[in-house]
């Protein structure tokens, strides 16, 4: 099988030692010449991903027209910031072409989500969304991983199981493309509010209560985006909160506890101009969509006030206790 994966980032390299094992042919897109001279050169990249390298055999192009052509499946894993600008590139090239979306997030101002961004710019309806509990790191160990995959087209999961699916990668189905994707979004802001928590050094009990909390929270953003309540116990849902509100691997949860230990403005700064935070971009998009649908959840309303609006991180504790 032939696979375009768009993104040579810390997940794009991790999806592609999968279908590389899978015995896929793959092409790698990334936008800029310089990190397709180093890939070419090195194949590795040590600041996203420690002693791994790339596939020999993986080809590494900055062209979107050579990365999708002639190729079974398109796999998008870049940051959901720049999905809007890479579909517009991609649009003169698809007709009805099998896309899987590995991006996780919601575009800002727009309140999009990825494959709303997707079906907007190209012509398929071949879309599928993956989503649950993988560190690029530990994809790449082989040790048992799981992941929710969604889709409407029966054609797309068979074709994405085919690519993805083996002895140590287990795909679980569902057609919730909405709610999957909400998931793999909120879940990235709660990890900050984890964050915070441990950066108030509460203990493991009051962490606990605050996944709790969020579960039940997140039902109700499933329900109020036409979601299925049932996907907040996938691997989308409880899986993936459970890893990205636990690890310090988790760059939310990294960004929250400097919020919880009251950072300077400079070094919070400084952070999130070194780093993809997608929880801080996602705070702001869910917050305005939960606002437009006049939807109250909130404990995202307490994360928007500390993050954005510089309320004290102490009000999470005395929240998690008042919460109704």
């Amino acid at each position: 099988m032939k696979i375009g994966l768009f993104g040579t980032g810390a997940y794009g390299m991790a999806l592609s030692s999968i279908l590389v094992y899978n015995n896929c042919e793959v092409t790698m897109w990334t936008k800029f010449e310089e990190e397709k001279t180093n890939l070419e050169e090195t194949r590795k990249n040590e600041l996203l991903i420690p002693n791994f390298e790339l596939d020999k055999n993986i080809k590494i192009t900055t062209s979107v027209e050579e990365c999708l052509k002639d190729k079974d499946l398109l796999i998008i894993a870049i940051p959901a910031a720049f999905v809007d600008s890479l579909c517009v590139e991609m649009e003169p090239y698809i007709k009805n072409n099998q896309i899987l979306i590995a991006t996780k997030g919601i575009e800002q101002k727009t309140g999009l989500f990825i494959h709303e961004i997707v079906k907007k710019h190209l012509n398929t309806t071949n879309i599928a969304v993956i989503s649950g509990p993988t560190f690029a790191i530990d994809l790449v160990s082989k040790m048992p991983a799981g992941l929710s995959l969604a889709s409407k087209s029966s054609d797309t999961i068979e074709l994405v199981k085919k690519a993805l699916q083996n002895e140590y990668i287990k795909l679980r189905e569902t057609d919730d493309i909405v709610g999957v994707e909400i998931c793999g979004s909120i879940k990235n802001v709660i990890a900050l509010a984890a964050g915070m928590l441990e950066g108030l050094k509460a203990n493991d009990s009051t962490k606990a209560m605050l996944i709790a909390e969020a579960c039940n929270d997140l039902g109700q953003i499933l329900n109020a985006f036409d979601g299925e309540k049932k996907t907040v116990i996938s691997f989308a849902g409880i899986g993936d909160l459970l890893l990205t509100c636990t690890s310090v691997k988790s760059r939310n949860y990294s960004f929250g506890k400097m919020i919880g230990e009251k950072k300077s403005k400079e070094e919070i700064d400084e952070y999130l101009k070194k780093t993809t935070v997608e929880g801080y971009y996602t705070l702001e998009s869910i917050y305005q969509l939960l606002n437009d649908k006049k939807v109250s959840i909130p404990i995202i309303d307490l994360i928007y006030d500390i993050i954005v609006r510089g309320k004290d991180p102490e009000n999470l504790l005395s929240f998690l206790v008042y919460k109704s």
